[in-house]
């Protein structure tokens, strides 16, 4: 394997390999790096992406990076990348196998890691049966009795969006509510229950949850759950590079991908809170585009 490349992208999930392509179709040398732990890796089916419905996420990963690998100029590495600097003509990314690569351009398409709450039974049915997103997932439990875990402002985000897919909801706040008078008004209008009580654990059978467990010893019985967790980058390669975040906490970047550093590039979930597969697949191809560009750019102006 060779040292140099044009483009070092780092993750190789749907967003990475999507820019792959693009860079690939521009006869780019590139190197993806990929550590194999996308967020979506328990989630049964993938949604909202057209010829894709209903398939597994994983089968849609296998077969996008087939089709990337065919392209000659495309090199797949399994491995973390531990360290990125700028330096006088480029970029040095370091991994954890000890090994260093060289780029004129880096796409951070690292993903993000969401923070579970401590809840027994709750990683279990991460993605199965607790889910974060209707558009992803709501069709498949429509009109079913659900669980929301939420509080205050985010809550009352849910509860918005959720009446559109059921009317049957309650929200478990896990603790004191941090509603105002005229937000539990609003719930009560429409009928959703909020129960402040902390949960003890999740019942569930191979990742379908059967029950929620409060610790009064009060069970509830659902078959989904909603809850959007805060998240934590799946590295600091952004703070190496001098990457500023926007104020929900994503790598900060223009229209066309560019983060603040020149040469940098960020796409996917490390970008923006719409998660889905399709919008990483989208973000990719363009940032993919816009990099070629740049390089086109860069070799004309010489």
């Amino acid at each position: 394997m060779k040292t140099n490349y044009e483009v070092i992208i780092i993750g190789g999930s749907y967003s990475g390999l999507s820019a792959a392509m693009a860079l690939g179709r521009a006869s780019r040398n590139v190197l993806i790096i990929d550590a194999d732990k996308p967020c979506n890796r328990q989630t049964p089916h993938s949604h909202n992406f057209l010829t894709q419905d209903g398939e597994t996420p994983a089968a849609i990963s296998a077969k996008a990076k087939e089709q990337v690998m065919a392209y000659p100029t495309i090199t797949f590495l399994n491995d973390t990348a531990t360290s990125a600097n700028k330096t006088s003509n480029g970029f040095t990314v370091e991994t954890g196998s000890g090994q260093a690569f060289t780029a004129q351009k880096i796409l951070l398409a690292t993903g993000i890691k969401d923070i579970l709450p401590k809840i027994d039974g709750f990683a279990e049915c991460w993605g199965i049966s607790v889910i974060h997103c209707p558009y992803c997932h709501g069709y498949e439990v429509k009109n079913q009795k659900t669980a929301v875990l939420a509080n205050g402002d985010a809550a009352m985000h849910y509860a918005q969006l959720l009446l559109q897919w059921t009317k049957n909801l309650t929200f478990f706040t896990n603790g004191p509510s941090l509603f105002t008078d005229k937000q539990l008004a609003s719930l009560q209008k429409h009928n959703i229950v909020v129960i402040e009580s902390e949960i003890k654990r999740i019942e569930h059978s191979n990742g379908q949850l059967q029950n929620i467990v409060l610790k009064d010893g009060t069970i509830h019985n659902f078959n989904v759950q909603y809850c959007k967790p805060p998240f934590e980058h799946h590295t600091n390669l952004h703070e190496q590079l001098g990457c500023t975040l926007n104020e929900m906490g994503f790598i900060a970047t223009d229209e066309w991908q560019k983060t603040a550093v020149t040469g940098v590039y960020a796409s996917g979930d490390c970008h923006t809170p719409m998660r889905s597969v399709a919008m990483a697949i989208a973000e990719g191809m363009k940032a993919g585009a816009m990099i070629n560009n740049e390089l086109a750019a860069d070799a004309f102006n010489i």
